[in-house]
C-alpha cells in the first residue's frame, strides 16, 4: 500500500508546479524547466528527511520471515529513532535467543542508559551483561545495574536472585545469604524450595549455621476428608466425568474457599488431603484459620459456583487441626 505514495508526492508536485509556473512558460522555457526540476529534488529530499523512507523499501514493508531479517529491520528503525527504548530492548532479546550475547548485552545496555529508572530494564541489562561474559560473572557495571533496579524496587524477584549469584561469585557468600533470605518470603512454594537449597549452600560456604526451620502450623498437616456416594442418589443423569468439588471455607468468613479439590464423578468414594498447595488464593490458607466448613458438591455446570440442577453434601464444621477424617456423604 506504500509504492503509489511516491508516485502521488512526485504528481501533485508537478500539478502544482504546473499552476504556479504556466505564466513563465511562454516567456522562459528553461528557467520553467530549471524551476520545475529543482522543485521535484527539494520534495524528495524533504520526504527523505522527514517522511519514512524505509516505508519505500520493499524489505521493510513485509514481516520478516528470520530472526535475522527481523534484526536487520530493528536496526534500520533504531538507526532513524536511537533513543525508542523498547526497540533496544527487543533487539537484544532477538540477540540472546540468537547466542549472540556481545549484541544482546550492547543493546541491552543501549536500553538501561536510556531508561535508567527502570527495574526491568536495567535488570535485563545486567543479565545480558554477565551472558556475554567469560564464566557469565557479574562485572561491576552489572552489580551497579543490579543495586540501581533493587533501590527502585526492594521487592524485585530477579534482581534479588542475580544479586545473591553476583556477590557468591565475588565471594561474598554471607550477603548472598541476606540478600537471597529477603528474596524467600516473596516466591512460590517450589521457587522457594529451590532458592532454599541455594541458600543453604550458601550459609555452608560462608560458615554460617543451618537455617531454623519456619515453625509450622498446628493444622499445616491438612484436613483428611473421605466422600462417598450414598445409594439413594441417582447419578444416572450426570456424566462419570461430571466434577466433583471438595471445599473448605472459613466459618463465617467470605464464600471464597481456603482450599478445594476437583475430581470426577467416577473417582467416588474419595480419600484426600486438603492443605494450604490447595488454597486458591495465597493470602487465604487453610493454614490461617480455626475452623472451617466442609462439603462436597458434584457440579452440573463444571464450576466450582453452585449452580442449578448440582447435588451437594451437608456442611460440616470443623475446628482445627482436625485429627479424625471428615466425613461427607451425598443423600445423607
Amino acid at each position: 500500500m506504500m509504492m503509489p505514495f511516491l508516485p502521488i508526492v512526485i504528481a501533485g508536485s508537478l500539478l502544482i508546479l504546473a499552476l504556479v509556473l504556466w505564466p513563465l512558460w511562454k516567456r522562459s522555457r528553461p528557467l520553467v524547466i530549471a524551476l520545475t526540476g529543482s522543485g521535484l529534488f527539494v520534495t524528495l529530499g524533504l520526504y527523505w528527511m522527514l517522511g519514512t523512507p524505509l516505508a519505500l523499501d520493499p524489505a521493510m514493508r513485509r514481516a520478516p520471515a528470520t530472526l535475522d531479517e527481523a534484526a536487520s529491520q530493528l536496526q534500520a528503525r533504531l538507526a532513524l529513532d536511537p533513543v525508542n527504548v523498547e526497540g533496544w530492548r527487543v533487539l537484544a532479546q532477538i540477540y540472546a535467543s540468537q547466542g549472540k550475547h556481545d549484541k544482546a548485552a550492547d543493546a541491552a545496555g543501549r536500553a538501561a542508559t536510556l531508561s535508567p529508572n527502570d527495574p526491568d530494564v536495567l535488570v535485563a541489562a545486567a543479565e545480558a551483561r554477565a551472558l556475554a561474559a567469560p564464566e557469565h560473572h557479574f562485572d561491576a557495571q552489572g552489580m551497579a545495574w543490579l543495586d540501581a533496579a533493587i533501590k527502585r524496587n526492594p521487592r524485585h524477584q530477579r534482581a534479588l536472585w542475580f544479586k545473591g549469584i553476583a556477590l557468591r561469585q565475588a565471594g561474598r557468600d554471607a550477603d548472598a545469604v541476606v540478600v537471597w533470605e529477603s528474596l524467600l518470603p516473596l516466591v512460590d512454594a517450589k521457587a522457594a524450595a529451590v532458592l532454599g537449597a541455594q541458600i543453604d549452600v550458601a550459609r555452608t560456604a560462608a560458615k554460617l549455621p543451618p537455617r531454623t526451620p519456619a515453625p509450622v502450623a498446628a493444622n499445616a498437616g491438612g484436613l483428611r476428608v473421605h466422600v462417598t456416594l450414598g445409594s439413594g442418589v441417582d447419578t444416572t443423569k450426570f456424566d462419570p466425568s461430571t466434577p466433583v468439588f471438595v471445599i473448605a471455607r472459613q466459618v463465617g468468613g467470605p464464600p471464597m474457599p481456603v482450599a478445594v479439590e476437583k475430581h470426577t464423578l467416577s473417582e467416588l468414594p474419595l480419600d484426600i488431603t486438603l492443605d494450604d498447595s490447595d488454597s486458591p488464593m495465597p493470602t487465604a490458607r487453610l493454614s490461617s484459620v480455626k475452623s472451617v466448613e466442609v462439603l462436597a458438591r458434584i457440579s452440573r455446570s463444571g464450576s466450582a459456583v453452585r449452580g442449578d440442577g448440582d447435588i451437594e453434601t451437608t456442611p460440616a464444621r470443623i475446628d482445627l487441626p482436625a485429627s479424625a477424617p471428615v466425613q461427607l456423604e451425598f443423600g445423607k
